[in-house]
């Protein structure tokens, strides 16, 4: 007997309209699974899944935004993220010129203040906000963390974490390991292919990894390597169906050869 119900549970996606989180969506309409996606802007949503999904209008940032977003939710997906370094994405009050450019990157922290959108606000405090929203009886929260978090120190993570993405991200698993709450946290490596920002459907319920290597997974952020990003929205998929996979760390990388089908009842037994 599983954890999930295809009928009953309800799913809600948060950052649903990224590269992984888009296709989430997409592997669990497949599977006639109930949706909902939390997202800033409806619009985008409506016409990326096409009136597929349920959508809650909420910003993770913005804990007041969030309970609206969980009723009758048995599940959680967490795929929000923003890029390791300072970008657009980071959504500064004002683009910083030239001067303010070298400042940031000879000190980090100073980015912080000026940013809406940095690692800190999402990864640590959004996923805080997030789990201090969900439901008490929820039963599953995954998120989508980053291997590299227990070698912060080690190339080459220690550049990766310039401007401590590896360091929010593990106050965000924390918050989620804190909380009491049944959770999967995977641990991808590099992603590749994609990213698939796709307005069409059926295009997402296709995707297929272009890769010829297969799924590792291990623990105690052992891994290197790269992780597609269609066999991470998979693992985050496939662990609902799995009770083995409930409070479990993991990571997840492609090497090795690629059989016919990828046996993920048997990837998560196999996790310690």
């Amino acid at each position: 007997m599983t954890s999930f119900d295809s009928v009953e549970d309800l799913v809600l996606v948060a950052g649903a309209t990224g590269g992984v989180g888009q296709l989430v969506v997409g592997k669990l309409l497949e599977k006639g699974v109930k949706v909902r996606v939390l997202t800033r802007n409806a619009t985008k949503a409506e016409e990326m899944f096409n009136q597929r999904v349920e959508i809650a209008v909420g910003d993770i940032r913005q804990p007041a935004t969030l309970p609206a977003a969980m009723s009758g939710v048995t599940h959680i997906i967490n795929c929000t993220g923003t890029t390791a370094f300072p970008s657009a994405r980071w959504e500064f009050d004002q683009p910083p010129n030239l001067i303010e450019w070298g400042i940031i990157f000879l000190n980090p922290k100073s980015s912080e203040a000026k940013a809406k959108n940095s690692p800190a606000k999402i990864d640590a405090q959004g996923v805080s906000n997030l789990v201090a929203a969900a439901p008490q009886n929820l039963k599953r929260f995954v998120f989508v963390s980053s291997c590299g978090i227990l070698r912060k120190n080690q190339f080459p993570f220690s550049i990766l974490n310039g401007f401590g993405v590896l360091d929010a991200k593990q106050k965000g698993e924390e918050s989620i390991i804190n909380s009491g709450l049944p959770y999967t946290i995977i641990r991808p490596g590099r992603l590749i292919d994609g990213p698939y920002t796709s307005y069409d459907l059926n295009t997402l319920l296709k995707a297929k990894t272009g890769g010829k290597y297969g799924v590792v997974i291990g623990t105690g952020d052992t891994l290197s390597g790269d992780a597609s990003r269609i066999d991470v929205a998979n693992a985050c998929v496939e662990c609902l169906f799995q009770p083995s996979s409930s409070r479990k760390i993991f990571e997840i990388v492609n090497q090795g050869q690629r059989p016919p089908v990828i046996d993920w009842e048997t990837l998560f037994s196999e996790i310690e």
